[in-house]
């Protein structure tokens, strides 16, 4: 399967502009299975999302649209309201119209987002086109226990407004994620400003050893594709079975 990550710039509140921006983007690369874009594409990392999260399905339907267009599965998440509530939604869009999404768990107790919105309860693994995903949203990554591996995916999504300052711990524990699960791992960070920090990006796709696949540079607006092989994955975990020695465990929610 072949994966594009985009590590793109995010104008603040204007969904309907990033829509424009991301598209001429996605149209410019090569043929691939699964688009990547990075969290809250369509308005930027909102803490105070009264105003700016979405309850009109805009990003979704444009979502749908591209991936029809592509005829590839399209992923990120959105800023968005339901009955009253707020949502960090990572959406996954097959080009055949089905919808999976996953709300952000552990939500960024830091900048305040785990006071407007609601986190998900529910671990969320999509299969496509042979290869099983689970998806997961920036500050997740800092929760081992919650992306354990459980023999039920074979890769990990992350998309992230992870900022400059901390961009090292992104890297690293990007890098953690696949050893420990012996699993790909594509994360997708934003570059540019927002109203509060600075991105820099750090984005890739790496696989079950560690091993960078694909990176776009630091700072740069840019994509990088890789292919992800699960020939070469199941190869791996048969000759060297390190997730049949992991602890059991329970997570208490």
């Amino acid at each position: 399967m072949k994966v594009i990550i985009l590590q793109h710039d995010i104008k603040w509140a204007c969904p309907a502009d990033n829509h424009k921006h991301l598209k001429d983007l996605l149209m410019q690369q090569p043929k691939a299975d699964l688009y990547v874009l990075a969290e809250m594409f369509s308005t930027g990392f909102a803490t105070e999302p009264v105003g700016i999260a979405e309850k009109d399905g805009a990003s979704l339907t444009w979502m749908k649209q591209m991936a029809i267009q592509l005829n590839a599965a399209i992923a990120g998440s959105v800023a968005t309201e339901e009955n009253g509530k707020f949502y960090n939604r990572f959406y996954f869009v097959q080009p055949d119209g089905t919808v999976t999404h996953y709300d952000k768990h552990h939500l960024f107790t830091y900048s305040g987002e785990d006071k407007r919105f609601t986190r998900g309860e529910e671990r969320v693994v999509v299969e496509f086109r042979g290869i099983r995903f689970m998806l997961e949203v920036c500050y997740d990554l800092r929760f081992p226990v919650w992306s354990r591996n459980k023999g039920d995916y074979d890769a990990l999504i992350y998309v992230a407004s992870w900022p400059s300052s901390r961009v090292e711990a992104w890297k690293a524990l990007l890098r953690a994620r696949a050893i420990e699960n012996q699993c790909f791992v594509i994360g997708v960070n934003r570059v540019g400003y927002d109203p509060k920090c600075e991105y820099q990006g750090g984005s890739a796709i790496i696989d079950p050893y560690g091993q960078t696949l694909a990176s776009p540079s630091d700072f740069l607006e840019a994509t990088a594709a890789a292919e992800l092989d699960l020939n070469e994955l199941e190869a791996f975990r048969k000759k060297f079975p390190v997730l049949n020695d992991a602890d059991r465990f329970i997570i208490e929610q």
